[in-house]
This record gives structure tokens, sequence and C-alpha cells, in this order.
């Protein structure tokens, strides 16, 4: 064999070894952070919220163990927060959000009231107080919000990616989405992802307003929008993203 095409050879087995390698350490940290139990045993502040007159707890969750309840309750308050935003999408977006959410990879928050008679302050009227009820109907204390979260790979980049925050309108504006959004950001960090990434419906402005400007996320590279401006001004979504180092930055901001 010429020395030239000996050298070429050589080369492109070492970058495919080298390929090999980077792909097993992404792969063995998506699993390493999959394998963890329970994700606030390392933030046990977290565990609590009691400020704003909310007296709350959080739980960890898995979709392959999700109890009918929960199921239940996920599904009614998806559908009062995004048929809005969704508009004539949402019957087969809520279709897809019902197999996603019991998927073996959903990892989730559920936030409790600890005194469900005290959830909100006793300012609160019979009507909001039913709005609570009518969500949760179940055992044990009542779910007023969930996340659900995953550790997944997007553009050869581990990302914690947020697939629903989602929070009761009698919690909204209270800090709660934020102290969760917090929680989550300290997750990816801990389990050594490279961004935490979501989508939210352009319609969803609020939302939109939230992350953008109150939680500094930037418009994603491989948002839609940012992929193909023709094409990305008709989706209706958005892909946020906040990244943690330069390669993620490169790949998945910039």
């Amino acid at each position: 064999m010429e020395p030239n095409r000996l050298t070429n050879s050589k080369e492109r087995i070492l970058r495919r070894k080298e390929v090999l390698e980077k792909k097993k350490a992404i792969d063995d940290i998506i699993k390493a952070a999959s394998a963890v139990k329970d994700q606030l045993a390392s933030f046990l502040p977290f565990r609590q919220y009691d400020r704003h007159g909310l007296s709350l707890y959080l739980d960890s969750g898995f979709g392959e163990h999700l109890t009918s309840s929960l199921k239940k309750y996920i599904k009614i308050l998806l559908k009062v927060n995004m048929e809005g935003p969704y508009g004539s999408e949402w019957p087969v977006e809520e279709k897809i959000k019902r197999r996603e959410m019991v998927a073996p990879q959903a990892r989730y928050i559920f936030v409790r009231s600890s005194s469900p008679n005290a959830t909100l302050n006793d300012k609160l009227d019979n009507n909001e107080e039913k709005v609570i009820s009518g969500h949760w109907i179940g055992d044990g204390d009542p779910v007023v919000a969930f996340v659900h979260y995953r550790f997944v790979i997007e553009e050869e980049v581990p990302v914690l990616y947020v697939f629903e925050l989602q929070l009761e309108s009698l919690v909204q504006r209270k800090g709660l989405g934020k102290f969760l959004m917090q929680l989550l950001e300290l997750i990816a960090h801990k389990n050594r992802m490279g961004a935490v990434i979501l989508t939210v419906q352009k319609a969803n402005t609020s939302a939109f307003d939230f992350y953008i400007n109150k939680l500094r996320y930037s418009i994603s590279s491989i948002s839609p929008s940012r992929v193909n401006p023709l094409i990305g001004a008709e989706a209706s979504y958005e892909i946020l993203c906040k990244t943690f180092d330069a390669e993620a930055k490169a790949k998945l901001e910039e």
C-alpha cells in the first residue's frame, strides 16, 4: 500500500475511533442520569416551597409508574393550560402528549399542597377552591403543578429536555415556575448535561416572555425559525435553550 493511502487509512480509523468514543461517553452520561431514582435527593432545600402564601412540597416520578389519578390529572391540566395556545392543533397534539407522558424515559416532578386548605392564602373564594379540587381527583395531598423532563441527546450534546412545565392557575405568578426551572438547571448541571432545552408555542406569549426575558433562555439554532427562516415563520413553536459549556453553545445556540 502506498504511504499516503496508508496514512489516510490510519487517520480515518483514528477519527472513527474518536467519534465512537465520544458517542459512548455521551450515551454513558445519559444512562447515568436516567438511572438516578430520585433527582430531588441531591437538592433537599428544593423539596419544599413555602413562599407567597403557598405551602408545597415536591415528589419525583416516572412515566411508566404513573398512577391512574396522576395520568388523569396530567391530561386535565394539559388540556386546561394548552388547548388555547395550540388552537386547532390541539386534538392531534393531545394524543401525542398522552403517549409521551407514560414513556419509560419520562421523568417527573410533582408539586403537592401540604395543606389543602392553605394551598393559597385565606382570601381564596369558593370558585377558586373548586378549581383546585376539580383538577385533582385521587388519594393523598392535591397535586397543583408538575414537570415532565427527559435526558436526551440533541446535536451530539447531552441535554435535559423540558417536555412540560404545567402549573394550576392559582399557583402561577408566585415564583413557583422560576423555582422549578432553577431546580431543573441544577439537575442538568449535576448530571453533566450541556444544556436545558424546551419548546414553547408562539401563541403562548406569557410563557415566551417568562423564558426569554425572566430566565434568559435563547432561541436555539435548532429551532425552525433559525434552521430555515422562511419555513420557520410558519411554524407554531420555537425551541429555546440555555447552554452551560462552549460546545453546547456552539451546537445549540450560536
